[in-house]
């Protein structure tokens, strides 16, 4: 039997009323990321993941009003995962 032991908790900014988010490695360095839709501040969020569990600061970019949903898969065929944002207006 193993035992799991958790650190304390790391909290980190994002915008206004969060929707949704999802872990995918948007960068290329083969370490999941953080998108966030940012339902209050009509914007998502991507936080860097930068080792030892640790993320940067989120960069924000604009969408339309109230995005609810994020995800990420390759749309435009170049190998990288594109964003994908659905709006709720």
């Amino acid at each position: 039997q193993s035992s799991t032991i958790f650190t304390g908790q790391t909290t980190y900014s994002t915008g206004s009323n969060p929707e949704s988010l999802k872990a995918v490695d948007v960068n290329g360095d083969g370490k999941p990321d953080i998108i966030v839709a940012n339902y209050g501040s009509n914007n998502v969020g991507v936080l860097l993941n930068i080792g030892n569990g640790m993320f940067a600061a989120q960069t924000t970019y604009l969408t339309g009003a109230g995005p609810v949903e994020v995800a990420a898969a390759d749309v435009n065929g170049d190998g990288k995962p594109d964003i994908i944002v659905a709006n709720s207006v």
